[in-house]
């Protein structure tokens, strides 16, 4: 269903078009739609080549002010569909809400559901990492939350900033091989495991460690001399059988802030 339908037949937004029929966006909602639409989720479509290239939620006329401001992705991509004389396309996606919670997890389906990288927004959806779009076997890991036993020296490493669904293998390799203020005592560890969310997300081989920003420098203070990254290999298939998507929480104590975790080194 088009949005010019959308908007005018079931959500009655009052629309002016141009000389050649295009679509002008209205400047305010009535407060009677507005009592109407409740919390919603909402798409900005670019006529340029009908993509949708934001995904917001809100209530109120949340709907228009993307704020492009703080945004210069989008800033940009409003900039180029107005010099051709033509406006964003607003799409309700979804209305009659009861309450922002939802909304967020729905906005939060569909920017997985398209895509990060193509779209302007800044994050993932709202605890996307942990309730968004994954792979069915990963999700019956974690609720199913089998407990690792630890017998070889590891190192547990959190990576909960830099987790998200579609993560490449070489972002989370990446993300958990530096850059970390970290002892001596790394070099007994044989072992690097990626946790997000007390479960274990990839198994590391560490060849070597090496000062922070020997091989990349993407992340981190790197002139600080007590930082380090290693680099290694995912471990191989019997290692990875042994701990791959259980959870190690057993072994993080409660509320602590350092991402590292020494087990058995």
């Amino acid at each position: 269903m088009t949005a010019e339908v959308h908007d005018q037949k079931f959500l009655g937004i009052s629309q002016r078009r141009d000389c050649r029929g295009d679509i002008i966006n209205p400047s305010k909602l009535s407060p009677s739609l507005i009592g109407s639409l409740g919390y919603y989720v909402y798409l900005y479509v670019n006529p340029l080549d009908n993509r949708v290239f934001y995904v917001g939620k809100g209530c109120g006329d949340r709907v228009l002010h993307i704020n492009n401001e703080k945004n210069d992705k989008c800033a940009a991509i409003i900039e180029k569909i107005k010099k051709e004389g033509k406006e964003p396309i607003i799409e309700i996606l979804v209305h009659g809400l009861k309450d922002d919670f939802l909304a967020k997890k729905i906005e939060a389906s569909v920017i997985d559901l398209i895509g990060l990288d193509s779209l302007c927004n800044k994050v993932s959806g709202w605890e996307s990492a942990d309730f968004g779009r994954m792979e069915l076997n990963e999700l019956i890991s974690i609720y199913r939350m089998e407990e690792a036993n630890i017998d070889d020296p590891v190192l547990l490493i959190r990576i909960n900033k830099y987790y998200h669904y579609g993560i490449t293998d070489r972002e989370l390799y990446d993300a958990t091989r530096g850059v970390w203020k970290i002892g001596e005592n790394r070099d007994n560890a044989k072992y690097a495991f990626a946790v997000y969310g007390g479960i274990v997300r990839e198994v590391y081989k560490i060849r070597e460690w090496l000062p922070a920003g020997t091989t990349f420098n993407t992340r981190g203070d790197l002139t600080d001399g007590t930082r380090w990254e290693f680099v290694g290999e995912v471990a191989d298939e019997r290692i990875r059988a042994k701990y791959l998507f259980k959870s190690v929480e057993k072994y993080l104590p409660n509320h602590a802030q350092n991402p590292i975790r020494y087990v058995n080194c």
